[in-house]
């Protein structure tokens, strides 16, 4: 899947506003929920979707925060693969 450009990468964005854009570039967000068994949960949801789609986020757990980072590596930036997994862990 090709790597997006700057005015590609604009437009996708436009359907995940909750994603920051950084710096690699990739997209990132930052779940919160009650308590870490919660967040647990999420995570194995997460999974469940990454390996279905078999594209992998960042994952980092901090008790009761999730921060999920996407960005196609094998690319060396984003594509739809990430805006598109972005998406669905939005509907979780």
């Amino acid at each position: 899947m090709p790597k997006l450009n700057r005015t590609q990468i604009k437009t996708a964005r436009v359907a995940t506003p909750e994603w920051k854009l950084v710096s690699g570039p990739a997209i990132t967000r930052t779940f919160e929920f009650k308590d870490f068994v919660a967040a647990i949960r999420f995570v194995t949801r997460v999974a469940k979707l990454a390996e279905k789609a078999w594209h992998h986020p960042d994952i980092d757990i901090r008790w009761n925060k999730v921060t999920l980072t996407l960005a196609t590596h094998s690319e060396g930036g984003l594509t739809e693969k990430d805006f598109n997994l972005a998406k669905q862990f939005d509907r979780l």
